[in-house]
């Protein structure tokens, strides 16, 4: 069996980092010919050192030098704008596109163009360009294959099943921090409470996203693109545990589910895998031991951005890449500590309400109506 060449776009992140502690346990499985990543050129510096990848890419071209002057034998590359080239480079086989927000979605359309198997941890991708993406994938010879524990699990659960017995998506989410919070206690929700998740360990903004449960709004959208599904037939409900990852329930009553610990290695290492299995050295559910595994209803009050994530694909259009803009601003001035947390889905309803466009959807269009709305969604609640 000849090695799985990928390029890892995102590769200092939690995504990233795990992929290559993957990558170690099966040197006979996967070669590393590109990684990226923003700005931590040291622990970029230290992978090349590790993985001798054939290219690099830092995308903030402020670290060019730093990273050049630290490795050697390997082509250096600085600047967000050659990312899709990296996707698209002829000797790589699987592109696991990591990367952080809108940014990814030129990557994850090149990668497709370019017959490419991709493992998706980007979930912006499908959320803004949804449908130009599923529109390439019918023409192209890849494979789109989630990385989101969540879509991985529906994907481990409709292996061997019809799609037209679907007669509902279940999607999990944890809650987050503040599932027991009042509304009052929300209004005070401070920066390091938000990035205090009880389950899972990810980055600063997915974190943030986990909290407000706008990550369970974006997963929905994606669900809808990956399998072809109405959001009628996709259903949000807390699961505090995060062990079962999503439930599909089939036209005869019947449901499937897939269960695990929060682990992200497992969705990584079966999108990387697919359509087989390679084994994981991770912990192990404990089955002699006592399970209590409980369920709850979203409440949409309380957690508005899940509500607005499924009416902005109602609604169709570019009202999604609105919606990530403006949370993408929302959650970065949270974070800077310009605004408060209650902020976040106040910025996201209003910039739905304000920013409009008729035209047809390409890239260029996307570009112009992501821009509109970074700079619409600055301004408000200063």
């Amino acid at each position: 069996m000849k090695k799985q060449k990928l390029a890892i776009l995102g590769s200092t992140g939690s995504i990233g980092t795990q992929t290559l502690e993957i990558a170690r346990q099966h040197p006979d499985k996967f070669e590393i010919v590109a990684l990226t990543a923003h700005s931590n050129w040291e622990l970029l510096a230290e992978q090349v050192h590790e993985f001798n990848p054939a290219y690099v890419l830092i995308s903030n071209e402020e670290y060019y030098t730093n990273l050049k002057q630290a490795v050697s034998g390997t082509k250096v590359m600085s600047g967000a704008e050659h990312l899709p080239a990296i996707a698209s480079l002829p000797e790589v086989d699987t592109v696991l596109n990591s990367l952080v927000g809108f940014a990814g979605f030129e990557s994850t359309l090149e990668a497709i163009r370019s017959g490419k198997k991709v493992a998706l941890a980007n979930k912006e991708s499908l959320v803004v360009g949804g449908e130009l993406i599923m529109a390439e994938l019918v023409k192209s010879e890849a494979q789109l294959i989630p990385v989101d524990s969540e879509h991985s699990a529906m994907l481990q659960c409709l292996v061997g099943e019809s799609m037209d017995d679907i007669e509902k998506i279940i999607i999990t989410a944890s809650g987050g921090p503040f599932r027991e919070f009042s509304k009052e206690q929300m209004q005070q929700v401070t920066v390091e409470q938000a990035l205090d998740h009880p389950n899972w360990n990810m980055g600063a903004k997915i974190t943030i996203d986990s909290s407000t449960m706008m990550n369970k709004g974006l997963e929905i959208i994606e669900a809808h693109w990956l399998f072809d599904l109405p959001v009628e037939k996709i259903q949000p409900v807390i699961h505090p545990q995060s062990i079962i990852h999503s439930m599909i329930t089939f036209i005869d009553g019947s449901s499937k589910a897939q269960l695990g610990l929060p682990d992200m290695k497992v969705p990584i290492i079966y999108a990387l895998s697919y359509p087989d299995r390679f084994p994981l050295d991770t912990p192990r559910m404990n089955w002699n031991e006592a399970q209590n595994l409980t369920f709850e209803p979203v409440d949409f009050d309380k957690f508005p951005c899940v509500r607005l994530a499924m009416d902005s694909i109602s609604k169709g259009g570019y009202a999604p890449a609105v919606l990530n803009a403006a949370n993408e601003v929302a959650v970065e001035r949270f974070l800077n500590k310009e605004i408060g947390y209650i902020h976040i889905p106040e910025i996201v309803k209003e910039s739905l309400a304000n920013i409009v466009l008729n035209d047809s959807l390409n890239t260029e269009t996307l570009k112009e109506i992501d821009k509109e709305t970074r700079s619409y969604a600055h301004t408000i609640i200063k």
